[in-house]
């Protein structure tokens, strides 16, 4: 487990890899969290996911080992994993972002490896988690690179690891909000082939809850997907 606090940047993707989120992505990323304190922005919680402690608690994720957070934010889930005594990691985006979740451990005292990275293109070995958490990053993608990051999350992830999925749902019409909110039809699209659906859940939102969204309980597959019949 890494001894230090700190965000590590990946190097670009090679040209014509075409892996990663292109410059323009980057930047207005790296810019949102330049212009607003992270705890101003509208997506800011200070407590971890009310998935991931339902996931931790009724043992769906195993109870130690390597967590990933895909879009880590300002670290509420890396630092509430850390304190559960996983090894915990984080990458985003946005430097401003590592660098909040960076201060934020530091304060803690916690030890998380913080990284600036692309979810797109992971800067991890393959297999190299027991379990991932994505509460709010999936949806923010391009509709076209759906595909390319189920199997980058996939590949990360170990034999049987365990990923919890959260997403914004369609049912949340409002205007302010994250700029795809997939249906549970384009979920599954995107992941059956690579992952197990354990469970789905969709909470209507509240002022406690926070915007209607669905959390996907996912298992990474041993064996290919078997074909229609």
């Amino acid at each position: 487990m890494p001894d230090k606090v700190g965000a590590r940047r990946p190097g670009p993707p090679r040209p014509g890899s075409g892996r990663g989120s292109s410059a323009t992505e980057r930047a207005q990323w790296a810019a949102t969290y330049e212009s607003t304190r992270y705890d101003e922005l509208p997506w800011f919680d200070p407590d971890p996911s009310r998935a991931l402690v339902r996931a931790v608690d009724e043992s769906f994720f195993p109870p130690k080992g390597a967590v990933l957070d895909v879009g880590c934010g300002a670290g509420s889930n890396v630092l509430w994993l850390a304190r559960k005594g996983y090894e915990a990691h984080g990458v985003d985006l946005s430097p401003g972002a590592i660098r909040a979740a960076g201060e934020r451990a530091s304060e803690a005292g916690l030890t998380v490896d913080l990284r600036v990275g692309d979810a797109l293109a992971l800067d991890f070995p393959a297999a190299r988690f027991d379990a991932l958490v994505d509460h709010g990053c999936f949806h923010t993608l391009p509709m076209a690179r759906r595909a390319d990051y189920a199997k980058e999350v996939a590949r990360v992830l170990g034999p049987e690891g365990r990923y919890l999925l959260c997403w914004v749902a369609r049912e949340y019409t409002e205007s302010m909000g994250p700029p795809h909110r997939p249906s549970l039809h384009e979920v599954t699209e995107v992941f059956e082939d690579r992952f197990l659906f354990g469970r789905t859940e969709f909470r209507p939102g509240s002022e406690d809850e926070g915007l209607p969204a669905y959390a996907a309980w996912l298992t990474r597959r041993t064996a290919p997907q078997p074909p229609p019949r």
